[in-house]
């Protein structure tokens, strides 16, 4: 509990994590670019993005691009954010949220593209809905992507990966890019990871399981 509450306290000092009672919190939908960024570069987000390894991993990368890590989470934010500093990514910033709200702080059209890595399978039907790929979150993120965004979706949970590409192929503004049951034998899929491993994926793929991976946009 010590621990968290020192985390908590930090978080409220960086620049880089937007989290309630921030004044910036409440007037950041809109101007993320201008306030937070200050450039007009695309915005990526990762969601449930716990330490945010993507959201710090593909930042280097690109920094044509801005990155922005959300989660609930404030001590997994904190570590991320922390690396962030020390690695002087001017182009990452976390937002410490439930994805639900995610319309409440971005503007229809102000995201380029979405990271899901590993989320919650939540494999019992009466949690159908908070699975992170059901119809109204995906409803959320067609809100605040721009037309033709791309979706990336990657987990070690077949039930989860079967189920996301069967509520894919019931809607008419689906677009299925590409997909893999076993990523680590698509080499033209695996190359759009930069060899980026999240803690639970290397978790599951070192007991044999396979990892899956998806791209689609919503029209």
């Amino acid at each position: 509990m010590r621990q968290k509450l020192q985390r908590f306290q930090e978080n409220a000092q960086r620049k880089n994590t937007l989290e309630p009672g921030k004044d910036i919190y409440e007037e950041i939908k809109g101007n993320w670019n201008s306030v937070q960024f200050k450039n007009d570069n695309e915005i990526v987000l990762e969601l449930g993005c716990g330490r945010g390894e993507y959201t710090v991993g593909l930042a280097p990368l690109h920094k044509d691009k801005n990155f922005i890590g959300v989660d609930i989470k404030g001590d997994r934010i904190w570590v991320g954010a922390g690396q962030a500093i020390e690695q002087n990514l001017d182009n990452v910033a976390f937002l410490r949220t439930q994805i639900q709200f995610l319309d409440k702080f971005f503007e229809p059209e102000e995201v380029s593209e979405i990271w899901i890595t590993f989320p919650d399978p939540r494999p019992k039907d009466r949690d159908e809905k908070l699975r992170l790929t059901h119809h109204r979150y995906l409803d959320l993120y067609k809100k605040v992507l721009k037309p033709g965004g791309i979706i990336n979706f990657k987990t070690d949970n077949t039930p989860l990966f079967e189920y996301t590409l069967e509520v894919l192929n019931s809607r008419k503004d689906a677009d299925l890019l590409d997909y893999t049951f076993n990523l680590y034998e698509e080499s033209k899929l695996l190359d759009i990871q930069k060899g980026i491993k999240t803690n639970f994926e290397r978790k599951f793929h070192s007991k044999g399981e396979d990892i899956k991976f998806m791209r689609f946009s919503l029209n």
